[in-house]
C-alpha cells in the first residue's frame, strides 16, 4: 500500500492543480464510500484487495488536496494547517477507539457500512466548503515537467527531509511502538492508551506550533523538532515506568507536530498557487519514505541487536538529521527570495 500511495499520491498531486482541490477531496471521499461498500461485500482476497486499492488512492488524493487547500485559506496560514493537523490527530484517535468498538458491537460487515457512510458524510460536507480557491487550470507543461522543475528547488528538497523526520513517530507507532510496550510487560489496553498519547501529543503541538512557527528560514523550530523526535524515540525504549514512556510518547507527538507544520508552511512559501498541490505532494513523499522505510530498517536492527537497541539506533538517526538541518537550511534557502507573510 505504501509504494502505490507513493505514486498514486504524485498524480493525486498534479491533478489538484489542474482540477482543484475541492474536486479531489471530493473524489476521494467517493473512493473512500465506494472502499467501505466493496470491503462490505468482500468474499475474498481479490474483494478485499481491490477495496484496499480503492482506500490507498482516496489516501493519495486527500493529503494534497487539503493542504493545498487549507495553505491557501484566508487568515493566517500557520494556525489553519496547525487546526487542520490537530483535528486530523483527533480523528485518527478516535476512528481508531471507534473501530475497535464497532467491530467487537456489530462485527465487520456493519462496520465497514459505517466506513462508506462517513465517506458519503464527508462528501456531503465537502460539497458544502466555499473557500476553496478556484481551480487555475495548473501549470503550464506536463506533469514530469512540473515535478522536475519543483524537485531543482533546494528547499522542496530540504522540505522532503523535514517530512521525512515529523513521520517517523508516526510510522513507529504503525509498527515497532506497540511490540516494544507488550515485550516490556504492559497488556494489549495499557498499550493502546499509551500510543494514543503520541496523537494527544500532536493535537497540542499542532494548535501550539501554529503560534510558535512564524517564518521558515528560521531554523530554530525544526531543529528543536527534530531533536524531541530523536531524543524521545530513543527514551522512549530506556524506561520501564509507564508514567516516563506516556511522557516520552505525548512529546514525540508534540514535536512531529511542529515539525510537520514546518514543512507544510515551507511548501507553501516556496510554490506559487498554481503548481501548490504538486509541492505539497512531493512534501508528503518523506511520510511516504518513512512509512516505507522505518519498519523495515527497524525489523532488521531488531533482529540483529534486540528492539531497544532498533530503538536506540533509529532515535539517534533522527537525532543526527536534525543535526543536519542546520547547515541544510543555509544551502535550501542560498539565493532564495525572502519569508512572505503566514
Amino acid at each position: 500500500p505504501v509504494v502505490l500511495q507513493i505514486g498514486f499520491s504524485l498524480v493525486g498531486g498534479a491533478l489538484t492543480d489542474r482540477v482543484g482541490g475541492k474536486n479531489m477531496a471530493s473524489a476521494s471521499c467517493a473512493l473512500t464510500c465506494a472502499a467501505g461498500l466493496v470491503f462490505m461485500a468482500s468474499t475474498g482476497f481479490a474483494m478485499m484487495l481491490t477495496a484496499q486499492v480503492l482506500m490507498v488512492i482516496a489516501r493519495a488524493m486527500f493529503w494534497p488536496a487539503t493542504w493545498s487547500m487549507a495553505s491557501q485559506l484566508a487568515g493566517n496560514s500557520a494556525r489553519q494547517l496547525g487546526r487542520l493537523n490537530s483535528i486530523t490527530s483527533a480523528g485518527q484517535i478516535a476512528g481508531t477507539a471507534a473501530a475497535g468498538f464497532l467491530i467487537a458491537a456489530a462485527g465487520f460487515f456493519y462496520s465497514f457500512s459505517i466506513l462508506a457512510a462517513v465517506g458519503f458524510v464527508s462528501l456531503a460536507f465537502n460539497q458544502a466548503f466555499r473557500q476553496a480557491a478556484a481551480a487555475s487550470g495548473g501549470p503550464a507543461g506536463s506533469i514530469f515537467a512540473t515535478y522536475r522543475m519543483l524537485f531543482q528547488k533546494r528547499s522542496i528538497r530540504y522540505a522532503v527531509l523535514c517530512s521525512y523526520i515529523s513521520a517517523l513517530p508516526v510510522s513507529l507507532s504503525f509498527s515497532f511502538y506497540p511490540i516494544l510496550l507488550v515485550e516490556q510487560g504492559f497488556d494489549t489496553n495499557a498499550t493502546g492508551t499509551l500510543i494514543s498519547l503520541r496523537g494527544v501529543g500532536a493535537i497540542i503541538g499542532g494548535i501550539i506550533a501554529g503560534y510558535l512557527v512564524k517564518q521558515v528560514r528560521g531554523g530554530r523550530a525544526p531543529l528543536v523538532a527534530a531533536i524531541i523526535v530523536g531524543v524521545s524515540v530513543a527514551l522512549c525504549a530506556a524506561v520501564s515506568q509507564s508514567a516516563l514512556i506516556a511522557f516520552f510518547l505525548f512529546i514525540v507527538g508534540a514535536g512531529s507536530a511542529v515539525m510537520t507544520l514546518y514543512f507544510q508552511m515551507l511548501i507553501g512559501q516556496v510554490s506559487s498557487r498554481e503548481a501548490r498541490g504538486s509541492a505539497m505532494a512531493l512534501g508528503g513523499l518523506g511520510w511516504s519514505l518513512s512509512h516505507l522505510s522505518v519498519p523495515l530498517a527497524m525489523g532488521y536492527i531488531k533482529d540483529a541487536i534486540g528492539i531497544h537497541a532498533a530503538f536506540y539506533t533509529i532515535g539517534g538517526f533522527a537525532l543526527l538529521c536534525g543535526i543536519a538541518l542546520v547547515p541544510l537550511q543555509r544551502w535550501a534557502f542560498a539565493g532564495e527570495p525572502p519569508d512572505k507573510p503566514a
